[in-house]
């Protein structure tokens, strides 16, 4: 994959890394816009260094766990000030992108943020983009169970070509054609699993009556189908979190 140069290289605590990390996060888009006008390249510079890692202001904006105030606004003027939406990270002793790198879609995608994926799209991130920490953006909502964003990256055109991806999302009739008339046994339970983490019971009871196992358990998840059903999505334990922090309650524990 092609990786745009970035006109610059910003340590994690140099000046400038710090500001824009403070103004992503209080959504402070006064000084996002001083910054930009003061320091063009700041849009698609490198925070970070080869020892370290590395990553770009739009992966500030959509990294976890997201929800910053005014972060499709903060998108949309990095990259009119020309952001990279597909800019990689970068791992920690390489200074270019390799297996697991991410873009900003991945992030955004990974933690349901739904306003700035959409930020993202509508400013020419790739749908499609490879070999993030699952694979796809779509892989990685599905995966983490975003449903807002997986919905979205479907309507925006992303490929639905996993019957995972299908049996999460409830869409049976692409689930069928995915499977096909003699698929292998391990597909068909992996689907079941997803189905039944994203409350998708009619593509959990075609499932089994295709087969799948009730109990199957993936190598990259803990526990069952049950197990997974009575999990939470990724936004709601987001959700939650933040709540705890602020020092909510709940009316059960009074």
């Amino acid at each position: 994959m092609h990786q745009p140069e970035a006109s610059k290289w910003v340590s994690d605590d140099g000046q400038a890394a710090v500001d824009v990390r403070a103004a992503v996060r209080t959504g402070d888009i006064g000084a996002i816009e001083r910054m930009l006008r003061a320091d063009p390249a700041l849009a698609r510079a490198r925070l970070g260094s080869k020892e370290s890692g590395s990553a770009t202001p739009l992966h500030l904006v959509a990294g976890w766990p997201g929800y910053f105030p005014n972060g499709p606004q903060i998108v949309g003027l990095l990259i009119a000030a020309g952001a990279d939406p597909d800019a990689r990270t970068t791992a920690r002793g390489s200074s270019e992108p390799g297996p697991g790198s991410e873009t900003p879609l991945h992030y955004a995608a990974s933690n349901d943020d739904l306003d700035v994926a959409e930020a993202m799209i509508d400013g020419g991130a790739d749908l499609e983009a490879p070999a993030g920490s699952i694979g796809t953006p779509l892989d990685n909502a599905v995966g983490y169970g975003c449903w807002h964003v997986a919905r979205l990256l479907v309507n925006r055109g992303a490929s639905v070509d996993k019957a995972w991806h299908a049996a999460a999302l409830g869409m049976l009739a692409r689930l069928e054609a995915i499977l096909g008339a003699d698929p292998p046994a391990e597909n068909v339970s992996q689907a079941f699993w997803h189905a039944c983490a994203a409350g998708q019971r009619r593509a959990a009871e075609y499932l089994l009556s295709r087969g799948a196992d009730l109990n199957w358990e993936p190598d990259y998840a803990d526990g069952t189908p049950l197990d997974s059903a009575t999990g939470l999505g990724t936004r709601q334990e987001n959700v939650i979190s933040w709540l705890r922090e602020l020092g909510a309650r709940s009316a059960s524990s009074d």
